[in-house]
């Protein structure tokens, strides 16, 4: 059986994917890298991973090395990831892919040099409640869609390092991908406005003043517009990562409350029979056995191994295997993953952008044409 070499660069966040290449049938969790010496040999240590590194420079230069999975800081991806595709490694990294259109740009460029694949590895649509949408999609129970809207709102008080007073649209792809994921278009345009202010002693790190940013995408040869709302700072609301689709024969909304039931909407039934509760499916039975459990439990949901990315967001909806799977599979099968690199610039390229929109009061932004997937 084919199997890639993995290895891991960040261990907060990423010790959650080691125990998932450990069990896939076609990966050899081979490497971990973090430049605490102490953390990387307590992580090695736990799961039994030999090979370690405290230098990202001697990662690359490993030819064992067959792909990298970057779970480093927001301000780290692009350059990490670049170097990696250089160094003749296939890359998945954590959202977001850049933090500037023109890095998303250099990403593409490295990735066509070098022949290496890349995949934003976005938990958003590969959670049971977007594959439950997939699901009713294609089947053909949604009919013809209307309208999509997404909310990525969290607080993010209490977050070290670069966190405090980031624009909320420099994080967007959590609401980003699914409104653009589930019909597979590209974003085409993008109008945003900022409304409210965050405490002003906030400000001055990104020059932005706004506590929400909410916009429209005009998804690129569709007849459909989606609305996306984020917000980090100063804002009442309990952590919600949401997506509601409105179709000609059934509409989805993502429970209000953390633990409620979703809601479907039912046409042409009598008024009060038209919405429903319904209770997700999980989806496990779409991976390989050995890592189905991962869908419902994983090293982020025990207390003493709490992470704040995994514990406030409900453990990202069991993506995390369904991530591994598709990446692994994408290089089993020697096809592009999804979202591959210019699909990951394009819902990337929306926050950034967005967030340009804003602080020029709404303005029309264009996506860029290299971000089309075709």
């Amino acid at each position: 059986m084919t199997t890639f070499n993995a290895a891991i660069v960040g261990l907060g966040f990423g010790a959650e994917f080691i125990p998932i290449y450990q069990r896939h049938p076609n990966a050899n969790m081979y490497a971990i890298c973090q430049r605490d010496r102490a953390k990387l040999d307590a992580v090695g240590d736990a799961f039994g991973v030999e090979t370690r590194y405290t230098d990202y420079a001697d990662l690359l230069a490993d030819p064992d090395v067959d792909f990298i999975h970057i779970n480093t800081p927001i301000p780290d991806h692009a350059e990490m990831a670049i170097a990696a595709l250089e160094a003749g490694k296939h890359v998945a990294c954590t959202v977001p892919m850049a933090t500037s259109v023109e890095d998303c740009r250099r990403i593409i460029d490295a990735c066509e040099r070098s022949g290496k694949k890349y995949m934003m590895m976005e938990t958003v649509v590969f959670s049971r409640e977007f594959l439950y949408l997939k699901e009713l999609y294609e089947k053909g129970e949604l009919g013809k869609l209307q309208f999509l809207q997404a909310s990525h709102q969290q607080d993010m008080d209490g977050w070290p390092g670069y966190w405090p007073g980031l624009p909320p649209m420099h994080y967007a792809t959590h609401c980003v991908g699914p409104v653009l994921g589930l019909p597979r278009a590209d974003a085409e345009a993008v109008s945003c406005f900022g409304s409210g202010t965050i405490r002003e002693e906030m400000h001055a790190a990104y020059g932005s003043p706004f506590a929400v940013e909410s916009a429209h995408i005009k998804l690129r040869g569709t007849d459909l517009s989606a609305r996306i709302i984020r917000s980090l700072f100063d804002t009442a609301r309990q952590y919600r990562e949401s997506i509601d689709v409105y179709g000609s024969k059934k509409a989805f909304e993502w429970p209000l409350i953390e633990g409620e039931g979703a809601v479907l909407h039912t046409a042409k039934r009598p008024e009060e029979e038209i919405p429903e509760r319904v209770e997700v499916p999980d989806f496990a039975h779409l991976l390989p056995e050995g890592i189905r459990d991962f869908t419902t439990k994983g090293v982020y949901d025990m207390a003493e191994n709490e992470h704040l990315s995994f514990t406030q967001g409900g453990g990202h909806g069991g993506s995390h295997p369904h991530l591994v799977h598709e990446f692994l599979t994408a290089l089993l099968e020697d096809r592009e993953p999804w979202p591959n690199a210019r699909q990951s610039a394009n819902w990337t390229c929306v926050g950034i952008l967005a967030h340009e929109s804003a602080m020029a009061g709404g303005e029309l932004m264009k996506l860029p044409d290299w971000t089309f997937s075709e």
